[in-house]
């Protein structure tokens, strides 16, 4: 397989997994605020040729969300208390600025293949 072909197709790899990534990352800030949500957290094991990123897999974050204490919560346990969710806003949106950056990064590594491969078509056929 030729190098810039290559290039290519790990860069849509890599904008494939953080596209997912950022699915996850922005379920887990919309339900943020609802009790019992377990955070969302994507694995992503490595692949091999041009396929870097083979294997992505979604998990539940074994973390404890906080406990409030609400006797009149129709989720509330027996002591009255009310687990919310364990979804860090501050976390999400780190995750999601370095998503979307990681994206813009394969993104522009697409695009400057994709410009070298048009330049040496335009070579070849002079």
């Amino acid at each position: 397989m030729n190098t810039l072909k290559a290039t290519m197709l790990q860069a849509i790899s890599g904008m494939q997994v953080q596209s997912q990534r950022i699915g996850v990352t922005s379920e887990n800030i919309s339900n943020a605020d609802t009790p019992g949500y377990q955070r969302k957290v994507l694995t992503v094991e490595q692949g091999t040729g041009a396929e870097q990123f083979q294997s992505v897999r979604v998990s539940l974050d074994d973390a404890p969300g906080e406990q409030l204490f609400d006797p009149n919560h129709p989720m509330a346990d027996a002591e009255g208390y009310v687990t919310m969710s364990n979804v860090s806003l501050v976390t999400e949106m780190a995750d999601m600025r370095d998503a979307n950056r990681s994206y813009e990064a394969n993104l522009n590594s697409f695009q400057q293949a994709r410009s070298m491969y048009r330049s040496l078509l335009d070579i070849l056929r002079r």
